[in-house]
C-alpha cells in the first residue's frame, strides 16, 4: 500500500495527463481506504434507499448533491481553518461530536426507531426527500472529514499549489480531478442502489429494501462511533 502511495505522489508530479489520471484516482481511493469517508457509503445508500422508488437519474442527482456539499464543507473548512494558522480542516473534537449526533439520528431513523425529525432548510426535514436533504446531509458529514481529508491531500495539495504559482489552471484541475474521483465512489454507490431497486422491482415497503436501510442504519451509527472514538 505504500509502494502505491509513492507511485501516486510520483505521477502527481508528472506530465499533467499522468498527473490527472493520478488525482483522479488519488480521489477515489480517499474515500475507499479512509475509515472516516467510507462512513459516506451506507449514508447516501441509505438516504436513497428511503426515498422510494426512484429513477437512475433521480438517484444520481441525490448522490451528486450530496458528494458536493461534502466539498463544499471541506472547501469552506480548510480555507477558514487556514486562515486561522491550525492545521487545515480541524474543527475540533466538537465537530466531530456534533457529526456523531447525526449519524446517530440517521441510523436511528434508518432502523425505524425514531421517525422524520428536524427542519432543514425552510419546511426542508434534515431526513427527508430531495436535493436540499441531501446537500444538508453532504454539508454536515463534510464537517468532521476537514483533517481526514486533508492528510491524504497533502501531498497533492503540495504539487497543486507549487504549479498554481506558474499555471493556476493546471493546479485547479489537478483539485479538480480529486475532487471528480472522491465524489465518484459517492454518486456510483448511490446511483447504483437505485438501479438494483428498480431491478428487483422493490418498493419502498419491501422486505429487501427495508434489510438495505436496517444494514446501512447500523453500519451509520458504527461512523458515529467512530467519530466520537476518533475525536478522543
Amino acid at each position: 500500500m505504500e509502494s502505491l502511495f509513492t507511485s501516486l505522489s510520483q505521477a502527481v508530479e508528472g506530465a499533467l495527463p499522468i498527473a490527472l489520471a493520478a488525482s483522479f484516482v488519488w480521489g477515489v481511493l480517499s474515500i475507499i481506504l479512509s475509515p472516516c469517508h467510507l462512513g459516506s457509503i451506507p449514508l447516501i445508500v441509505g438516504f436513497i434507499s428511503g426515498q422510494g422508488n426512484l429513477t437512475t437519474r433521480r438517484a444520481f442527482s441525490l448522490a451528486t448533491v450530496f458528494a458536493l456539499g461534502i466539498l463544499a464543507t471541506i472547501a469552506i473548512i480548510g480555507i477558514i481553518t487556514a486562515g486561522l494558522g491550525r492545521m487545515m480542516g480541524d474543527v475540533g473534537v466538537w465537530g466531530n461530536y456534533f457529526v456523531a449526533v447525526i449519524f446517530f439520528a440517521v441510523g436511528l431513523y434508518l432502523l425505524e426507531v425514531i421517525p422524520q425529525f428536524g427542519r432543514g432548510i425552510g419546511n426542508v426535514k434534515l431526513i427527508g426527500k430531495g436535493l436540499w436533504s441531501a446537500l444538508l446531509l453532504g454539508l454536515i458529514f463534510g464537517v468532521a472529514l476537514g483533517p481526514c481529508t486533508f492528510a491524504y491531500m497533502a501531498p497533492m495539495l503540495a504539487v497543486a499549489f507549487r504549479l498554481g504559482t506558474t499555471n493556476l489552471l493546471d493546479g485547479a484541475l489537478l483539485l479538480a480531478m480529486y475532487g471528480v474521483g472522491h465524489c465518484s465512489v459517492i454518486i456510483l454507490a448511490g446511483t447504483f442502489t437505485s438501479a438494483v431497486q428498480r431491478y428487483l422491482n422493490w418498493s419502498g415497503e419491501s422486505r429487501g429494501m427495508l434489510w438495505l436501510k436496517r444494514i446501512c442504519g447500523v453500519m451509520v451509527i458504527l461512523a458515529g462511533i467512530y467519530f466520537i472514538y476518533t475525536a478522543g
